[in-house]
């Protein structure tokens, strides 16, 4: 189940989100508001799901967690320039 998870979250971040929002505890115990997970499904979905499965309540994100919450921008942003490219027609 979790390789199925993994699946769609790499091609569906904002769903693999829902489902992780509506099914499981992760994100109000990773966020203490509705407003801030709920722009990060807008505007940064990778990087948002990487924060929830990394949070712990111990210490919240740490060492590789933060390193996988920078992945998850890095994959915002090539998600955001892919799009703008295709929008103007290029290569």
């Amino acid at each position: 189940m979790g390789c199925l998870f993994a699946i769609l979250a790499g091609f569906a971040p904002r769903v693999a989100l829902a489902f992780v929002w509506i099914f499981t505890d992760l994100v109000s115990r990773a966020f203490s508001s509705f407003v801030v997970p709920l722009i990060g499904l807008i505007v940064l979905p990778y990087a948002t799901l990487f924060y929830v499965l990394s949070w712990s309540p111990v210490g919240g994100v740490t060492g590789w967690g933060w390193f996988f919450v920078i992945i998850g921008v890095v994959f915002d942003i090539g998600h955001w320039t892919a799009s703008a490219r295709a929008r103007r027609g290029g290569d």
